[in-house]
């Protein structure tokens, strides 16, 4: 029975709205009943999915051992390796990507090893990992016969290789993207087959002196302890600091004017600590900007004289770049059409970034060619960085676009790093975690 619009509630009998809540009732009822339904198919859906991927016979395929190159815009992640205390990080997307695709049953049986453990916010060009993935051939150059397999059996072809990166790129974050595979000789790693590292360090040019931070670059150059330069890992086991710089640059890189020059330090090494090339940067910037000499290099690179790291901040992990990775006999096969995709790809993203770029760079020339007063004198003329007219009034040219690349807060008066309070030694560092693992262990005994 339905309600007539033009009655009112009073207007109807007791029997009469009875009959309308069960009427409501009965309707509620549906409705549970087909949201339960929906809710059960989608629950089904995901469970055939779920069981379809289970049965996928991983013994009807052998593996190849591979190198994969990748590139990432690390900015948004937590770093390259996989941590415990989350899921935001490159590696864990790669292996999403590779479990998904079924190029890998899992991490653990893919004989898995990178080249290099970006931090947090660092990007990379040159990133390569190897790993036995899953393979059409029966054999060739890096493909391993799996045992009591059964791929020489299987149906379909088995000449034709897997399109490895077209496949991963289909279902990677579009802020990481595969670049080229090789095949490789199965004991080949990605870490300890790697001869050479580069790492770029992009920066506004600014108020910095390039030509003096490259030629202090230079006294990097060689095998040097590093243990000022960097974070001491000794609870991860890193105990000696000594490492080889091939080579370093500080040049100018991009065309402009003035402070808006884009510059790079590159640096080539074997291998680098634990924020080696972000602490390389902030001593090099200090230098840049007059408040250190160069010989400051040559005094934290004598651990004799200077055993003790000086407090500083590291520069932003915004600019730096794990640039390129040098292996010996590495062939890499780079997908046409794939190729072709990335370098589209990636033109949108810079598209966007430096029509943001532009934006601000004409918001700054409009206020920086504004005539303002004066406003105060400094000893021998007015402020620092002001032109000024026949009016008295001045442009104010203010070189601070390096600034925020170095982290913490500027102090007003500088201090001179061997001035200042000193870090623990590695001798007491190694002391502290030696009693902590004995405490540890001590814990542990009487826990079990």
């Amino acid at each position: 029975m339905a309600l007539s619009e033009t009655r009112k509630p009073e207007d109807f009998t007791r029997e009469e709205l009875i009959v309308k809540v069960r009427e409501l009732e009965d309707i509620v009822t549906r409705l549970q009943s087909t949201d339960n339904t929906t809710e059960q198919s989608a629950t089904q859906k995901r469970q055939r999915r779920q069981k379809q991927q289970r049965e996928f016979d991983f013994t009807k395929y052998n593996t190849r051992h591979v190198a994969l190159k990748i590139a990432y815009l690390g900015w948004s992640y937590d770093g390259f390796q996989s941590q415990d205390t989350t899921d935001n990080t490159i590696e864990a997307r790669l292996f999403e990507a590779l479990t998904k695709t079924r190029l890998v049953e899992n991490r653990q049986t893919s004989n898995y090893h990178r080249c290099g453990r970006t931090d947090k916010g660092v990007s990379a060009f040159g990133q390569v990992i190897s790993l036995d993935l899953r393979t059409n051939l029966t054999e060739g150059a890096g493909v391993i016969p799996r045992p009591e397999g059964t791929a020489n059996h299987r149906e379909g072809d088995k000449t034709t290789e897997i399109k490895y990166v077209y496949i991963l790129n289909k279902v990677l974050p579009p802020d990481i993207r595969a670049l080229a595979w090789a095949p490789v000789d199965p004991d080949f790693s990605a870490r300890f087959s790697c001869l050479q590292r580069t790492y770029k360090y992009f920066f506004p040019k600014g108020n910095l002196d390039i030509q003096r931070m490259h030629l202090a670059g230079q006294k990097l150059v060689g095998e040097h302890d590093f243990r000022n330069f960097c974070k001491m890992d000794v609870a991860n086991g890193v105990v000696t600091f000594i490492r080889r710089i091939i080579s370093t640059h500080v040049r100018v890189t991009g065309v402009g004017t003035g402070g808006y020059q884009m510059c790079e330090f590159q640096v080539v090494g074997n291998a680098f600590l634990w924020h080696q090339v972000r602490c390389m940067v902030a001593v090099l910037f200090l230098i840049g900007q007059g408040q250190e000499e160069p010989s400051i290099v040559d005094d934290l690179l004598d651990v004799d004289r200077h055993p003790r790291k000086p407090q500083y901040h590291m520069a932003s992990e915004l600019p730096l770049v794990l640039y390129d990775s040098t292996f010996d006999g590495v062939d890499w096969i780079y997908e046409r059409e794939t190729h072709e995709q990335t370098l589209h790809h990636l033109q949108k993203a810079w598209c966007g970034h430096v029509i943001k770029t532009n934006i601000v760079r004409s918001m700054l020339d409009s206020l920086e060619t504004v005539q303002v007063p004066r406003d105060g004198e400094k000893e021998g003329g007015g402020p620092e960085g002001e032109m000024e007219d026949e009016e008295g009034r001045g442009r104010v040219e203010i070189l601070k676009q390096n600034e925020s690349l170095i982290e913490g807060t500027r102090t007003k008066v500088y201090r001179p790093l061997l001035e200042r309070q000193k870090c623990e030694s590695l001798e007491d560092r190694i002391e502290h975690y030696s009693k902590k693992r004995k405490l540890d262990a001590i814990d542990t005994d009487q826990s079990s």
